[in-house]
């Protein structure tokens, strides 16, 4: 035993030694106590890890078991009803404890942090950004607009917004006939915040639908089909919509625009992902005139 003491204190300070040998630079006693403290956490792993191991390679060789064995027995391996070991207990519990420290206060130990330094930036320059451009007009909110489509939007639905390969929504138009005929179909429940009722399924049918899809699909110009009152009692007569009723038909209003980028989109295409917290109340804004303005 006393040979096996002598080469786990030697194994120590050989390892002890291989740590400041590694990082032993980053080390500077007083200067930065992050640093302290993690040399200090290492040299004590590696001192408690060599004289753990040594007090229980003493056990196997020198200890007899005893005590009651429980009935169970795997191809003659018996297993003795013992409690855990108390240290072993104490350290598992204490890991856990001080799991939820570093994870909600101790992480990283309440100092410097560059993602809480990078969430500082982005929300000061995203305050500013909101009070220098809060009251833009029409030619600004198109030109800020048209930047965010090209960033945002233009990877699905093509920098011309008029979609690439049918894979998104051409924004050329309000809306597409396809598009009319499938919400007719299946009506439309994706944004219940905003227009609680929904749309119900098969609203119209065969060439009734045809018809609307035609109207709508037109921008509401011409002769109205009969089928058109249905529609009316929610869009309105005109086809501009109603609050908490339903959207407009005739354009992109700045409430259906952020509805849509709020909570994204699904239709018979795919789904458009929402933009909760990448956009401001004012970019969502630009986003809704800079696409009203391509159907001029």
């Amino acid at each position: 035993m006393k040979s096996m003491v002598i080469g786990g204190l030697i194994l120590i300070v050989a390892l002890m030694a291989g740590t400041y040998f590694v990082v032993g630079d980053a080390f500077s006693l007083g200067e930065d106590y992050i640093n302290d403290l993690t040399m200090l956490g290492a040299l004590a792993i590696v001192a408690i890890t060599v004289l753990t191991a040594l007090k229980y390679i003493n056990q196997i060789k020198n200890d007899t078991a005893k005590g009651e064995l429980a009935e169970e027995s795997w191809d003659g391996i018996g297993e003795f009803l013992n409690p855990i070991p108390s240290g072993w207990g104490l350290i598992f519990i204490g890991t856990i404890i001080w799991m939820y420290w570093y994870f909600y206060v101790g992480y990283p130990t309440n100092q410097f942090s560059q993602i809480g330094q990078y969430n500082e930036e982005v929300n000061e320059y995203q305050s500013k950004f909101e009070k220098k451009f809060k009251n833009l007009d029409e030619a600004g909110l198109k030109s800020m607009g048209e930047s965010i489509f090209l960033v945002q939007c233009a990877p699905c639905h093509g920098v011309d917004a008029e979609g690439i390969d049918g894979k998104a929504q051409d924004l050329t138009h309000r809306i597409a006939k396809n598009s009319v005929l499938e919400t007719i179909k299946n009506g439309a429940n994706n944004f219940k915040s905003v227009y609680p009722g929904g749309m119900p399924a098969g609203m119209a049918s065969g060439a009734d639908a045809e018809a609307l899809a035609e109207y709508v699909a037109g921008g509401l110009k011409g002769a109205k089909p009969a089928a058109w009152a249905t529609c009316a009692g929610c869009h309105g007569e005109n086809g501009e919509g109603m609050a908490f009723v339903a959207p407009n038909l005739k354009t992109y209003s700045d409430d259906l625009v952020k509805t849509v980028l709020t909570n994204g989109k699904k239709s018979s295409i795919g789904t458009m992902p929402n933009f909760t917290g990448r956009l401001s109340e004012t970019q969502m804004k630009a986003v809704a005139t800079y696409l009203r303005s391509l159907g001029e």
